[in-house]
């Protein structure tokens, strides 16, 4: 077998009513495959989907469009491994709405280690609401919080309700939070 990155690669093309395939099969079992819509919004393909290593390139492609799906995925909504977009999903994730395992989110992270104005996850480090197990935010709760108004089994903050400090505030205030009000006696 020649060198792929110096010869013409011949990709199995497949025309759909929704859009193209572009697939290539390696020797040794492995394979390419991408697919971009008709349809298009904003200048992007509605749906961009990428699986694999290029064959001209060697490498993973981008996918980019409003539905991104890839390994590598930016758009307004990517899925990946690595995502950018409004509302990203995957392992690496940056956006607005951002879910995955570092989840970088500017108005809601979800995840394992999530960043928001709110943001919810194991590690959760929010603006305005964090909860989590080790969590931050203006109210944060968790088992470990820091925060204006806390309510976690450690607590840190102006008024904290945790199990070594109970400030009445703090329990005004979560209190009158309807969902908390029904876990709290």
């Amino acid at each position: 077998m020649g060198n792929l990155l110096l010869e013409e690669v011949e990709y199995k093309v497949e025309e759909t009513n929704f859009g193209v395939w572009r697939r290539y099969g390696y020797a040794d079992g492995t394979s390419y495959h991408e697919f971009k819509s008709h349809k298009s919004m904003f200048g992007l393909p509605l749906v961009h989907y990428t699986y694999g290593k290029n064959p001209e390139t060697g490498r993973r492609v981008w996918a980019k469009g409003v539905f991104a799906i890839g390994c590598f995925a930016r758009g307004i909504i990517p899925v990946g491994m690595v995502s950018t977009g409004l509302i990203a999903v995957g392992l690496l994730t940056f956006g607005l709405i951002s879910v995955g395992l570092l989840a970088i989110g500017i108005a809601f992270g979800f995840g394992q280690l999530p960043t928001g104005v709110v943001a919810l996850g194991q590690i959760a480090i929010g603006v305005l609401f964090g909860a989590g197990q080790i969590t931050t935010g203006y109210v944060a709760i968790g088992q470990v919080a820091l925060g204006k108004y806390v309510l976690a089994q450690i607590g840190i903050g102006k008024y904290v309700w945790c199990m070594g400090r109970t400030d009445p505030e703090a329990v005004e205030f979560f209190k009158a939070l309807p969902l908390i009000r029904y876990f709290l006696p």
